[in-house]
Formats: C-alpha cells, structure tokens, sequence
C-alpha cells in the first residue's frame, strides 16, 4: 500500500468512528479521531477516540489517551479540525501538541469562529505537519448539522416522506394508514437514532399520536429530543408526547400569542415550550429553527406532515429528503404528500439533487440532497 492509501484507510475508520455519536454529541460536532504509529511492524492503530455523548470528552483527547507515550511521534487523523479555543476543557490542539503527535492528517477546517483554522496553525506553529482536504466530502456530510448551524444558525434539516404509490400520506379525513413495509420502517427507526432532534407538525401530532421514539432492540436510548410545531399549543394533555415527555425530552414551537395557561399545564408535564415569532399559519419556520440552534440542536429529522413539509420546502428550509415509496395506491381522495403542492416540488426542486436510490423489501428509497452542505 502506499502512503495515500494508508491515509484513506486511517481516515475511513476515524470517519467511522465519528459516526457512533450522531444524534448524541450536540451541541457538539460527532468527530472522529485515529492515532497510528510506525514501527518495524508497520503501521499500527495505538489510538481511537469519538465525541462522546453531550458532547465531551473531545474525540481527540479520547484517541490520545488510549495511545498514552504511544503517540509521541504518531499521526493523528481527525474528521474536523482540532479546536484551538478554551471553552468548557481546554483546546484539543494543546493536547495533540502536548502528546507529542508529529502529523496531523484532519479532513476539514471547522467553521466556528472561534477555531477556523487557527487550530491548524497552532499546529503548524509548533512544528507538527498538517495536512488538511482528505476525505472532505464525506466529512462534510458527517458534519453538515455543524457547518449548517455555525454558518446559517439554524439545524441541518432532513426531511422524510413515507408515501404511497399516488403520492399520498393518509386516508382521506387524515386518517392514519400503514403505507412502509417492515424493512423501511426499520430503517426510518435507525435514522432518527441519528439525530438530534425530530419534529412533526401539529396536525400530525393530533391525527396520529405518535411516540417519535426509536423502537428497534437496543436504541432507546437513541431516541432525538421530539419537537412539535404547535403554534397555538392545541396538542393535548392526554397525548402520548406529553405524557412520554418526563422520559423522553418534548419541546414544543410555539407563536408568541398562544395561550399562557396552556403552557403552564405543558410545563408541569415535563414539556419545553418555545416562544418564536408568530406567522399568518403558526410560526416563523425559519425562527423555529433558529431557536432550536441556538439551544444546540445541529441535526433535526422532519417526519410531516404535509403542511409542514410543504412550507419548508417553501421556504427553502430542507437540506436533505428520503423519500420513501410504497407500491400501494390510496386513491384520489387520500392526503397528498405536500399540502397544496404537487410532490414534484420535491422531487424535481432545483434545490435538490438525487443522490441515490435503493429497494428496501418492497418499498424504494430515493435520496435528495442539497448539492452544497
């Protein structure tokens, strides 16, 4: 192998790495870090670290601790850029100096202010190589909920849309119907286990009582802080989100007129309410959105339902969409996906791509994405 493929090899796994903590790292970005040291055997992995749940320790400082005196002249290979600032424990790039690394392969420059770039330089500054671009696509799709809140104060925001073979959602009179099959559903179970947050919107929220929880064997602890968009506070005491929400946390954006006495009621329930500018439908998406960054999400799933959808996409609000369809019809007189808009807004947005498609049992999943993270 040569040198670039030992660097693609180790960059692969530190991305790997990276990708345990999506979903339990914010506000902090899920990076992956790999500590390798060449001797007369080769190269050999001493060290491995990811952001850890909450957001600390550092992926940097995990790997160089299980390296210990194994790092003094190793390589480091990092999925974000070390950060350089005091914030809560003291700056990564002290500890990879202090360690004694000798090179520093990272795959992108982090966007906060407070580090872009200066720590790569204090690297440098202290006679460490650094090589920095390898594996950046990947890693900017790893941490788009990052770059997305640090350069537009608002999540990543993925869509997804289970609908039927005529484009539709529910029954008519939004009536609740299975539409995914088993292997689907699973999936969507693993993909909320991925974020930090899942929203529906209130009309959702009263026609099918959802949980919002990640249901497989073993990710329960998984299951993203559940938001619903409710802007006059209409979801109800006895709902299954309420009475869930002391286990499970439950925030709610609501308009800045809605009613007082509701949210007391909310409150002593467990549930968060978030006041946010009031639009002529509900709220301000868009300040939604930013009061959801601003409390640390990065990373926020959106399952429907159709009025939701559609004005986010309105607003240009959607990074990234799975679509997943079934080969059932509903028939003329069932919810269409998008309220008041053809799925083709989707489906042929300028402002999304297909990136891929795949069959899952019965069902096919399709893949948009924004071009630009």
């Amino acid at each position: 192998m040569t040198n670039a493929d030992h660097d693609a090899r180790f960059m692969a796994l530190a991305l790997a790495l990276g990708r345990r903590g999506l979903g339990r790292t914010w506000p902090n970005p899920a990076v992956g870090a790999v500590v390798v040291q060449e001797g007369a055997e080769g190269r050999v992995i001493v060290g491995r670290g990811w952001t850890q749940a909450g957001g600390r320790p550092h992926a940097e400082t995990e790997a160089l601790a299980r390296a210990g005196s194994a790092a003094r002249g190793a390589t480091l290979y990092v999925t974000l850029e070390p950060c350089s600032h005091h914030g809560r424990t003291p700056p990564c790039a002290d500890a990879v100096i202090a360690a004694g690394i000798s090179r520093v392969v990272s795959a992108l420059e982090d966007p906060n202010p407070a580090v872009r770039g200066a720590g790569h330089a204090r690297l440098t500054a202290h006679g460490i190589k650094v090589d920095v671009g390898l594996d950046a696509d990947a890693a900017r799709r790893d941490h788009a909920g990052h770059i997305r809140r640090e350069r537009d104060a608002r999540p990543h925001v993925f869509l997804k849309l289970a609908v039927s073979a005529d484009g539709k959602v529910a029954l008519a009179g939004r009536q609740r119907v299975a539409i995914s099959a088993a292997t689907a559903t699973d999936r969507v179970h693993r993909l909320r286990g991925l974020y930090d947050a899942i929203a529906v919107g209130i009309g959702t929220a009263l026609a099918d009582d959802p949980l919002l929880t990640c249901r497989l064997p073993g990710m329960a602890d998984r299951s993203p802080v559940r938001i619903v968009v409710d802007g006059s506070l209409r979801l109800p005491l006895a709902s299954r989100l309420v009475q869930t929400a002391r286990a499970t946390p439950l925030w709610l954006a609501a308009a800045e007129t809605a009613p007082a006495e509701h949210e007391k009621a909310l409150r002593q329930h467990g549930v968060e309410v978030l006041r946010v500018k009031a639009s002529h439908d509900g709220v301000d998406l868009r300040a939604a959105l930013e009061s959801l960054a601003a409390r640390g999400i990065t990373r926020l799933m959106v399952e429907g339902g159709p009025k939701l959808a559609a004005a986010l996409l309105a607003a240009d609000l959607v990074d990234e969409a799975a679509l997943f369809r079934a080969p059932q019809t509903l028939g003329p007189d069932a919810i269409d996906a998008l309220e008041n808009v053809p799925l083709t807004a989707l489906t042929q947005s300028p402002r999304l791509a297909l990136r891929e498609k795949e069959r899952l049992g019965p069902d096919t999943l399709e893949m948009y994405e924004r071009p630009e993270v």
